[in-house]
């Protein structure tokens, strides 16, 4: 079991939209093996597609909407063949309306890659998210991408990097050049030079060679060789020598440079990861900590997908195991529910493509059928009742009125809202006044992304129409007060709303009335988000 254990990667990859997340997952699933061809994002030329990239609306704007989950196995060059490293992947939305999904994946992995644009430096987003894993104790690795194109200075970024996202850096790559005169990455973990050819699509063959030849000159040109002895040895003179432990204690953080698109550094970053990143690790419940090794399985739900497959209108919840060995059709104890389930057909995922699995170990991510009996943040185990927490649920900010625009299609439309909103994506409020549906959400994107795949995916037409409202509030009374409830649930029964659990919910208009209710009504209490 330790074997299998230490075999296990789990990391999640997180940037700014647009810094290229998805095309360096396209790169890792090439060096895998998973994938002949490497698809591109947005390209006139490339036909092909990302893969991580699945949803119709996804390949249409390019850019991604939700986590996808790869797995694989990689081999690098020395490790005996038949004993691989397994390799989990979570390629999450780097726009800020789909933080929510990011969040929720950071609960689920051991490491993170951070990916930052050379010329653009570090964003708002980039922050947030270095913001939870500081939180969480998270080690990351930088990678420094679109060197091809013309950028900043490399000693520049590093400062700039130990600045704003207040970690120590130390880089483990270098770049020769940038721009159009970009040759190729110098690996300073292992001391080598490899020369590629540019290739978008395909694994090139690399040529080693030593820093310290005429070999060298002959390859980059003297100007170039001479400046990559310089910037090495200040390298050298200015970081303190690379210490695992410290990068594992989220202490330090390795950075490499390339560019994903043309395949440069992103082997040498591969090679370098399975060697250092964190095999999976203790897990907290609210009861005990939770060890990887233990002989009794458990796990917790982190992501619920609606209708990945189009033709079978199915959900699958995600399933990060924790401890011991998931086992196919065992029964597992669902302590929310307090039920035995069994699961006959557990699934491992390519994004889109999966397969039925037998067994699973603890870093694996597993696919399980959900017919509405999980939440986000459910544990299973043999028994034990375990809690794992942390998972965060945010009060939503915009919302709008959902109306039927074909009334032929109300069934469809009411399994569709349903389903999208098990993802965890928005909130659905029903208005006792008037019996409306309140959708609500953090940002304008995914109210965008809901009509689309109503329309695409469940095949029902709806649409928005405004209702100006400042916060949801979950409202409950302290004990003995219940008269005090009823008499604010009448006198503000025009902003009274029922959730998806049936519990009450207050709808206030403006700060300045949310205010007022808190200060007439002091034994009910207020909470913004609906985990309280």
């Amino acid at each position: 079991m330790t074997e299998e254990i230490l075999r296990r990667r789990t990391f999640a990859i997180i940037a700014h939209p647009d810094a290229g997340k998805t095309t360096l997952t396209e790169k890792f699933l090439l060096f895998g093996g998973q994938i002949q061809v490497a698809g591109a994002v947005k390209s006139n030329k490339i036909k092909k597609t990302a893969t991580s990239d699945w949803m119709e609306i996804e390949k249409q704007r390019g850019i991604s909407v939700t986590t996808s989950v790869m797995e694989f196995e990689y081999a690098p060059e020395g490790t005996p063949v038949d004993k691989p490293y397994k390799i989990n992947i979570l390629d999450t939305p780097g726009h800020q309306d789909f933080a929510e999904d990011t969040f929720r994946t950071l609960t689920a992995v051991d490491s993170a890659i951070i990916v930052v644009d050379s010329a653009k430096g570090v964003e708002t987003q980039t922050r947030k998210l270095m913001t939870v894993c500081r939180m969480r104790k998270t080690p990351v690795i930088i990678y420094i991408n679109k060197m091809d194109r013309e950028g900043r200075d490399p000693f520049d970024l590093l400062d700039e990097l130990e600045e704003e996202l207040q970690i120590k850096v130390r880089p483990l790559s270098w770049p020769i050049n940038q721009g159009m005169r970009f040759k190729g990455v110098y690996n300073i973990y292992e001391n080598n030079l490899n020369l590629f050819t540019p290739d978008k699509q395909k694994v090139t063959e690399k040529v080693s060679v030593d820093l310290n030849s005429e070999e060298l000159d002959q390859q980059v040109g003297e100007a170039d060789a001479a400046k990559l002895r310089e910037d090495l040895e200040l390298v050298d003179g200015v970081y303190p020598e690379f210490d695992v432990e410290s990068y594992r204690d989220a202490e330090v953080a390795p950075v490499f440079f390339g560019s994903a698109l043309n395949n440069f550094g992103v082997q040498e970053m591969l090679d370098c990861f399975v060697q250092i990143a964190p095999c999976p690790r203790p897990v907290k419940a609210e009861e005990r900590t939770v060890d990887p090794e233990e002989n009794k399985f458990s796990g917790f739900i982190f992501k619920i997908t609606a209708n990945i497959d189009p033709n079978h209108r199915s959900c699958i919840a995600f399933c990060k195991v924790c401890s011991g060995r998931f086992v196919r059709n065992a029964p597992y104890f669902h302590v929310r529910n307090g039920k035995t389930v069994r699961f006959s057909s557990p699934t491992q995922f390519m994004a889109q493509r999966k397969e039925t699995i037998d067994e699973a170990w603890p870093g694996d991510i597993v696919g399980l059928p959900d017919n509405g009996i999980f939440k986000i943040g459910d544990t299973l185990t043999e028994g034990e009742l375990l809690h794992y927490r942390g998972l965060p649920s945010f009060s939503p900010e915009m919302f709008k009125y959902i109306e039927n625009a074909d009334p032929m299609k109300t069934k469809q439309l009411e399994k569709g809202i349903n389903q999208l909103m098990d993802e965890g994506v928005a909130q659905l409020f029903v208005n006792q006044f008037n019996g409306r549906k309140i959708i609500g959400t953090v940002g304008q994107l995914q109210f965008e992304v809901i009509q689309y795949r109503l329309e695409n995916e469940y095949n029902a037409r709806c649409r928005w129409e405004p209702v100006s409202l400042y916060k949801a509030c979950w409202i409950e009374c302290e004990p003995g007060y219940e008269s005090e409830l009823e008499m604010f649930k009448k006198r503000k029964y025009q902003y009274m709303a029922k959730d998806r659990d049936g519990r009450d919910v207050f709808l206030a208009d403006s700060g300045y009335v949310l205010t007022m209710a808190q200060q007439d009504f002091e034994h009910i209490r207020f909470h913004f988000t609906s985990e309280f």
